[in-house]
Order: structure tokens, then sequence, then C-alpha cells
């Protein structure tokens, strides 16, 4: 008898020690799992990996967007950080390369890899979205400006005769502009750049050699301060956040134009949400040196697995149900994402405005340079464009400084 039940309680203490082992939690940190419309892909995601690994469990971190890099920074840093993490596409990932872990035999099957990849194409993260951006157009206060709500301005003039209907009718700024983060005049870099910029533009961008005295890049700056001395954007730009307050107040009618996403939020399908379907327009920002004005898109926001973590293999099997068709599939029925996972069926995305953003994508292509910019000198131009709104700087000092800001950071 004791025999028996020394038996049973070593067989029960080796159950619960073997349970132990196999109960692991993968940690996720993210931005997103706290919006509700997300709730259905996080939802599916958590079921479908748990139930895939008995014993396994994840936990979604929200962390505070603004914070977001430099929280994600020193934890890399110190080793002890979470297992899975969202990531912007870009320098966001490609400047933290190193820590995380090569996915690249797992990107099969997804558009925007580019932006998740380091120069030899080696992949960091996978990418569930496609991202862009695009200038949003209000028809109905078009229609009371005297233009026509159909028209959407396909050069700088036209740009500027809009813009001019609009101040001269004068019940709303021409744009909707938040600059409160720099984030205003970092989505400008690339509306004005993507359509001059040769790719030996871009490589010598993307390795710190091209100079901010170079035209094609100066423009930047000069026609940031021309919409600004012009009067096109709303007053106090610099103490508006661009998430959301920027976008309410184009939701609210308030302002004829703002420059948007085309996936998550501040997009086609939240702004005819409020405004309604047949009165958002969309079209790409004009360049004066361009014949063409070029959309902005590439990869969005993606998985990756820092290397840090002690449970790379699960982290890596629950990226690869984060990233798959059917889970993408409901992230963007529910919140409007371009899924970047080609076999999704996005048949049942459908509506005007998204319409034309794809015809657009499809016939004049554009890359994001602002996601391509070194870290450091971005922040610099975040407060050289706050500067150059404020007045307390002008174009030949910008330029310096972002030249000076260039030297030190290649």
């Amino acid at each position: 008898m004791i025999n028996l039940k020394t038996t049973l309680l070593s067989s029960a203490a080796l159950l619960t020690f073997a349970t132990g082992l196999s109960a692991q939690e993968l940690t996720v940190w993210d931005w997103k799992s706290g919006d509700p419309a997300t709730f259905g892909y996080f939802d599916a995601a958590k079921e479908a990996f748990e139930a895939a690994n008995p014993g396994a469990t994840v936990n979604f971190v929200v962390q505070p967007h603004d914070q977001y890099y430099t929280l994600l920074g020193t934890a890399l840093t110190s080793g002890e950080g979470p297992d899975v993490v969202l990531v912007h596409g870009g320098a966001k990932t490609q400047s933290r390369a190193e820590a995380l872990v090569n996915l690249t035999d797992k990107a099969e099957n997804f558009s925007g890899v580019e932006a998740f990849s380091d120069e030899a194409g080696n992949v960091f993260a996978l990418p569930i979205t496609i991202q862009g951006f695009a200038v949003y157009y209000n028809k109905d206060l078009y229609e009371a400006a005297g233009l026509d709500r159909d028209a959407a301005p396909s050069s700088y003039e036209e740009l500027a005769a809009a813009c001019e209907a609009i101040i001269a009718k004068g019940d709303v700024p021409c744009f909707a502009l938040g600059n409160k983060q720099g984030f205003g005049g970092e989505f400008f870099v690339s509306q004005i750049a993507t359509s001059t910029f040769s790719d030996e533009d871009y490589a010598a961008w993307v390795a710190g050699e091209l100079s901010w005295t170079d035209p094609k890049v100066r423009q930047i700056v000069e026609l940031w301060v021309d919409g600004n001395e012009r009067g096109w954007f709303n007053e106090g730009a610099n103490s508006i956040a661009k998430f959301m307050d920027e976008y309410e107040m184009f939701m609210r009618s308030e302002a004829a134009h703002t420059v948007g996403l085309l996936s998550d939020v501040a997009h086609w399908k939240q702004f005819e949400e409020f405004l309604g379907e047949g009165n958002v327009g969309v079209f790409a920002y004009p360049n004066p040196d361009a014949e063409v004005a070029r959309l902005p898109f590439g990869g969005g926001i993606g998985w990756a697995v820092p290397k840090a973590g002690e449970n790379q293999e699960l982290a890596m099997s629950l990226v690869e149900i984060l990233a798959d068709a059917e889970r993408q599939a409901i992230f963007a029925v529910e919140t409007g994402a371009l899924p970047a996972n080609t076999e999704v069926d996005t048949s049942k995305l459908s509506s005007e405005a998204l319409a034309r953003a794809l015809e657009l994508m499809a016939s004049a292509p554009g890359a994001s340079p602002h996601a391509l910019l070194n870290p450091a000198v971005l922040e610099e131009w975040k407060r050289q464009s706050q500067s150059l709104l404020n007045g307390d700087t002008t174009v030949d000092a910008a330029v310096e400084a972002m030249e000076a800001a260039r030297k030190a950071n290649m």
C-alpha cells in the first residue's frame, strides 16, 4: 500500500512537472490589439494557435504607439523582451534586423516584403498590410466652393487653384494638418519625393548619400513651406496630433483635404463611414516637377520574432498564423486594410474611394521614401518641419540642418 501510494504520488508529481514544461506563454507586443475593430483578427489567431499548440497560450500586450519603438529598443537591448512584435516596414524594421529572426523561408506569397528586408533580400517580418499615403478630399466641400466634385487635381497648378477656391469660400482650410509629433512633415516627404526620385536616387537615399541640397530633396522643404505660406493648412498644426485629431477634423467636414493612409485607420473605409461613400475623393499629391503624380505605398506592418526570445519555434508558428490568408482576410474586412498575403480574396473590399486608390496603385505606383530614411535623420526632419511651420527657420537653414544630420548618420 505504501509503495502504491508512493508510486501514485510520484506519477502525479511527474505529470505536474511535465505539464509545467509544456505550458508556455508567448508575449506579443503591438499597438493594435486594443482596437475593437481588430478583436476578430486577434481572437481568431489566438484560437488557431492555441488549438495547434496544446498547453501554449498567447498574451497580447498593447503598447502606446508614440512610445513603441523606444520601449522596443530597450527590450531588444536588454534581451528580455517579447516573443513576437508588430513592426512597421522600412527603417523601423531594417534598422533592427540584427535583433530579429530571419523569416525568409516563410515569406512566400506576400507583397511588400521589401519593406521588411535587408539589402541581401533577407526578410525579418511577415507583412499583414500594404500601406500607402493618398490625398483624400471632401466632394461636398469641393462643390460648395464651385469646384467639380469629381475632378480631382492632377497637377500642382490644379491643386493650387482648388485651394484658392476653398480658401476664398472661407468656410474651411484647404488641408487638415496635424504635425504635433512631426508626422505631417514625415508623410510629406513621400508625397513629394515619390514622383521624382529615380532608382539611383532611392539607392543613394537609403545609403544616406543623397544630399539635402539636391534639387529633388530640397524641393521637399520648399513645397512644405509653399503650402504653409499659401495658407493651405489649418492654424496651430504643430499643436494638433495627426492621429487622430487631424483626421477627425476632416471627418467633421472642417477641412477639404487630408493626407491619409490606405490601410488600417485614417483611410478610405473610415472616411466613408463618416462622410458617405459618394463623398470621398482620392488623388496622389502632385509634384510641380513631375508629369505624373505617383502614389507612395509598400509593406505596411508585419510580425517579427526577436532573437532574444526563449520560444522562437513557437513564436514563428504564431507569426505564420497571424500572417496567413485566413487571418489576414478577417483583418482586411474588419479594418479595411489592404492585405499583404496574395492568397487573400479581396472581393469583399469595395468602395468608390478604394477603387480609385487601387487604380492609382496600378497606374502610378510609387515608393515611400520617408520609410527608408535613417531614423535619426527622420527625427531631425520632424523637428525642422515644425520650425518651418512656426516661421522659426528658413528653407536654407533647414536644408543645412538636414544635411548636417545626414552626414552625422551615414
